[in-house]
C-alpha cells in the first residue's frame, strides 16, 4: 500500500465540497411546474397513496435504494471509541463504498448514544426513512444486542457489517482453502484469536457450515475461552468447552486452522511451523496482520494465507460483501438478512472464486495469470462480476427463505439491470491505476519547476507507478522540493540547458539530424534544439532512456506535439494522429475524439481516426461502441459535415465490419438510448449504451469536450494522443494535480502496450 501522508488525507476530505458524498436530485426541476410537482401542490397525490398503502413508500420515494450507514464511533477500526463526530468520515467512506460498488444511495448517521437502548430507539424512530440499515463500528458485546433487538423489532435488511462482513468473506475463503488443502470442515482443529463482534460472527457462520464447536480454540485479550474462565459474557460461554486454559502457541500445535482478528505481530514463525500439513492462516488484523506474509510463507512452503492487506494475494476485504449483500436484499425488499442470504453470499463467493477471471481483472492486478488455487481462494475486490453473482444469490435465498416482499420473476433482466448499474463507479481508473503499479515505467515530467507538476511527481513515485524524470532548472525545483517539503525516494533531476548535459544533448542532437537531415535541420540547429525541454524529453523516450513524457501544463499544445511527431513518429501504418480526451461520467467512460489535433478531417482521415480510437480504447478493455457526430441523423440533412461523416461510416462498414460504429447521427440520439430505439432501431447503435464520440471538426470536438468537461461531475483524462509510437501525452493548460496524476497514469499504461 502506498503511505499517505496526513496532510494529504485531510485535504483530500476538504478539497472543494467538503466531504465525500452528496445528495443530487432525480427528478426535473428546472421549471416552475416541475417544483409544483415535485413539492406542493403535486406532492399531496404520491403522500395519499402511501397513506392508504404504506408499500406505496418504495414506488413513490428512494426508500428502495437508501441504506442508512449508522454508529455510535465506540469500535472505529483501527481508532477505538472516538465518538460520534469523529467517526463520521468513516460513515461517508462506506456510502462511497455502497455507490461506487452497489449503485445504492446511503444518508451516514452519527448518533449521541452509548446506551444501547437509547441507541436502538433513537434507530427504530428513524427507520421509516430507509429501505435497509447498516451498522457500523459499534463495540461488541453492546453491538450484539443492538443488531438483535433491531433485527427483531424492524422489517426491513439490518446488518452490522463489522460483525458479518468478515465472516461472510473468510467463510467464503475457508471453503476453498479446506477444498485444496483436502479437509473437512467438520474435523478441522480452528484456533481464533479476538473475541469481538466480528471473530464472533466468524466462528457462527463456521459452525453453520459444519465446524464443530468443540474444535474451536477461541482467545480474548485473557487468554482461551474456557470452562475454568468466571469473567465470560454470554457471547462468549458456548466456546468455554475447553477444560483447561492453554497458551496461544500450545493451541496453535497441530491445528488446521488459524484466524486473526486481534492485532499485529502476536504469531511467531515458531507457531506457524507447528501447525498441521496445509496450514490455513488468515491474519486479518489491519494494517498490521498477526504475523506477516513474508513469515508466515518463508517457514510453510504448503500455507494457505489470506490477509487484510491489499499487497498480498487472499484478501479478506469486506467490500466483496456488503454492497451486494444489500444490493440483493433491496432488490427483492427482504424484511431481513438471514443466515440463509448470509450463507448464499458465502457460497456464491466460493463459486466465484473457482471461475476463469477475466482478462481486464488480470491485467488490473499486474499478473500474468490468475486462477483458483492457494493464491486465488476468494475473487478479486476490483472483479466486475461479483455484483450479479453475489446480488441474485442473495435475492434468490431472500425469496426461498419467505422474506422477500417483492420476489423477481425475470432473472435475465435482473442480471442484466445489475451489469448496467456497472457503469456507476470510476472502475477505468481504478483498473489503469493497478496495471501501472504492477510495472512502473520511467516518465519525463518536462515542466517539473511547475508545483503542480512535482506533486504529480511525487504522488506518481509514492503510489508506485513511475519513476520520475524531472526535467528543468535543477536548483528552481530544489528550490520548490525544499520549500513544499517533498520527498522522493528515489528521482532524476535534469536540465537540458547545463553544461553538465553537453554530452547527452550533442548525441541526442546528432540523433535528430538525422532524422530531420533531409527537412530543413542544420546539425547545429539540431543540437541547439536539445536545448529545450520538449525536444530533449522526446529524445529521452525515443533513445530509450525513460518510457514516457508529459508536457502541456504551461505550454502550447502544438509545441509540445511538434517535437512528439517529429522525433518519435507514428505507430505503423498511421497516417493521421489524433487527441481523445475520457470523462468519466455516472454511466461509465465517454471517449471523445478528435478534438485537439486535426482541423478538418477528410471522410478517409475520420475513418482511420475512429479505428485507432477503437483499437486504444480496447486496451482500456473497454469494449467501444462508437457514434459519428453531425447535425443530420442518417442522411436526414445535406451539408459538407454530414456527407463526410456518413462516407467515414461507409468506409468503417467495409474494412472494419466488426466495429460497432454508426452515424452520421445527432448528439442526442447517440446519448439517449430510449430516442435511438424509438427513431432508428434499424442503427448498430441501437439498444447499445454509446462510449465514444467522434466529432466531423476540431471545432465542433474541442468545443463540446470543454462544456462537458465542465458541467459532468467526474473526473477527466486527457488528451491521450492516439497513433505516436512511443508514449508521449499533453496535458491540458491548468491542468489539477489529480488530473495530471491520471494522465501520468494513462502514459505509463501506454509505454506498457507499446
Amino acid at each position: 500500500m502506498p503511505k499517505i501522508k496526513k496532510q494529504d488525507a485531510l485535504d483530500y476530505h476538504a478539497s472543494g465540497r467538503p466531504g465525500k458524498i452528496e445528495v443530487i436530485p432525480t427528478k426535473p426541476y428546472a421549471s416552475q411546474r416541475d417544483l409544483s410537482l415535485a413539492y406542493s401542490p403535486g406532492v399531496a397525490e404520491p403522500c395519499l397513496k402511501i397513506a392508504e398503502n404504506e408499500e406505496d413508500v418504495y414506488k413513490y420515494t428512494s426508500k428502495s435504494n437508501l441504506v442508512a450507514v449508522i454508529s455510535n464511533g465506540t469500535a472505529v477500526l483501527g481508532l477505538g471509541d472516538i465518538g460520534p463526530l469523529a467517526s463520521k468520515p468513516v460513515m461517508e467512506g462506506k456510502g462511497l463504498l455502497f455507490k461506487i460498488f452497489a449503485d445504492i444511495d446511503v444518508f451516514d448517521i452519527e448518533v449521541d448514544a452509548k446506551d444501547p437502548e437509547k441507541f436502538i430507539e433513537t434507530v427504530k424512530a428513524i427507520a421509516p426513512t430507509f429501505g435497509g440499515i447498516n451498522l457500523e463500528d459499534i463495540k461488541a458485546p453492546e453491538a450484539f444486542e443492538i443488531e438483535r433487538r433491531l433485527k427483531e423489532e424492524l422489517n426491513i435488511p439490518i446488518m452490522h457489517d463489522d460483525q458479518h462482513g468478515t465472516a461472510i468473506i473468510s467463510s467464503a475463503a475457508l471453503i476453498n482453502a479446506l477444498e485444496l488443502a483436502k479437509k473437512k470442515m467438520e474435523k478441522v482443529r480452528i484456533v481464533v484469536s479476538g473475541a469481538g463482534a466480528a471473530a464472533m460472527s466468524c466462528v457462527q457462520l463456521y459452525q453453520a457450515l459444519g465446524a464443530k464447536v468443540e474444535h474451536i480454540f477461541m482467545f480474548d485479550s485473557k487468554g482461551l475461552i474456557c470452562a475454568t474462565r468466571e469473567d465470560l459474557d454470554d457471547s462468549k460461554k458456548p466456546y468455554a468447552l475447553h477444560k483447561k486454559s492453554l497458551s496461544l502457541q500450545e493451541a496453535m500445535k497441530k491445528a488446521d486452522v488459524f484466524v486473526g482478528l486481534s492485532k499485529g505481530n502476536i504469531v511467531s514463525k515458531e507457531m506457524i511451523a507447528s501447525m498441521a500439513k496445509d496450514p490455513i492462516v488468515f491474519a486479518l488484523a489491519n494494517p498490521e496482520p498477526e504475523i506477516s506474509y513474508k513469515d508466515a510463507t518463508s517457514v510453510r512452503k504448503d500455507i494457505i494465507m489470506a490477509t487484510g492487506r491489499s499487497d498480498h494475494p487472499n484478501q479478506v476485504n469486506n467490500v466483496l460483501g456488503f454492497p451486494f449483500i444489500f444490493r440483493g436484499a433491496l432488490d427483492v425488499r427482504a424484511t431481513t438478512i438471514n443466515e440463509e442470504m448470509k450463507l448464499a453470499a458465502v457460497k456464491a463467493l466460493a463459486s466465484l472464486a473457482k471461475e476463469s477471471i477475466p482478462e481486464e481483472v488480470i491485467e488490473a492486478y499486474g499478473e500474468k495469470n490468475i486462477s483458483f488455487g492457494r493464491e486465488q481462494i476468494i475473487p478479486k475486490p476490483l472483479d466486475p462480476r461479483l455484483i450479479y453473482y453475489v446480488a441474485p444469490a442473495v435475492a434468490k435465498a431472500a425469496m426461498d427463505s419467505g422474506v422477500a416482499k417483492n420476489p423477481i420473476t425475470d432473472w435475465e433482466a435482473y442480471e442484466m439491470q445489475l451489469k448496467n448499474r456497472l457503469g456507476l463507479d470510476n472502475k477505468l481508473i481504478r483498473n489503469i491505476t493497478e496495471k501501472a503499479q504492477a510495472n512502473p515505467k520511467r516518465v519525463v515530467f518536462a515542466e517539473a519547476d511547475n508545483i503542480k507538476i512535482l506533486k504529480a511527481a511525487q504522488t506518481s513515485c509514492e503510489e508506485g507507478f513511475a519513476s520520475p524524470i524531472l526535467l528543468g532548472n535543477r536548483k528552481k525545483i530544489e528550490q520548490l522540493i525544499h520549500e513544499y517539503s517533498m520527498e522522493f525516494s528515489e528521482v532524476l533531476i535534469i536540465d537540458p540547458k547545463d553544461e553538465a548535459e553537453e554530452q547527452r544533448r550533442t548525441a541526442y542532437g546528432q540523433a535528430y539530424f538525422e532524422k530531420r537531415k533531409r527537412r530543413g535541420v542544420t546539425e547545429f540547429e539540431a543540437i541547439q534544439f536539445m536545448r529545450e525541454r520538449n525536444h530533449f524529453g522526446a529524445m529521452m523516450v525515443e533513445m530509450g532512456d525513460a518510457d514516457a513524457m508529459i508536457s502541456g501544463m504551461t505550454r502550447n499544445y502544438r509545441d509540445v506535439v511538434r517535437p512528439a511527431l517529429r522525433i518519435v513518429g507514428t505507430e505503423k501504418d498511421v497516417q493521421t494522429v489524433a487527441g481523445m480526451y475520457i470523462l468519466i461520467t455516472k454511466k461509465g467512460p465517454l471517449f471523445l475524439a478528435d478534438t485537439t489535433i486535426n482541423t478538418n478531417p477528410t471522410a478517409e482521415q475520420i475513418a482511420e481516426i475512429t479505428n485507432n480510437v477503437a483499437k486504444t480504447i480496447r486496451k482500456f478493455k473497454v469494449a467501444p461502441r462508437i457514434a459519428l457526430l453531425s447535425y443530420s441523423n442518417f442522411g436526414s440533412s445535406e451539408g459538407d459535415d454530414a456527407i463526410k461523416m456518413s462516407k467515414a461510416v461507409q468506409i468503417l462498414h467495409e474494412k472494419h465490419p466488426t466495429l460497432v460504429v454508426d452515424g452520421e447521427i445527432q448528439a442526442n440520439f447517440a446519448l439517449n438510448n430510449e430516442l435511438m430505439m424509438e427513431k432508428f432501431s434499424f442503427s448498430q447503435l441501437a439498444n447499445k449504451q454509446v462510449n465514444t464520440l467522434i466529432f466531423p471538426n476540431l471545432s465542433a470536438g474541442n468545443i463540446a469536450y470543454k462544456l462537458l468537461q465542465q458541467m459532468i461531475d467526474g473526473d477527466a483524462v486527457g488528451p491521450v494522443l492516439v497513433g505516436l509510437k512511443k508514449s508521449i501525452h499533453v496535458l491540458q493548460l491548468g491542468s489539477t494535480v489529480r488530473e495530471i496524476i491520471n494522465m501520468v497514469k494513462v502514459a505509463v499504461v501506454d509505454a506498457q502496450n507499446k
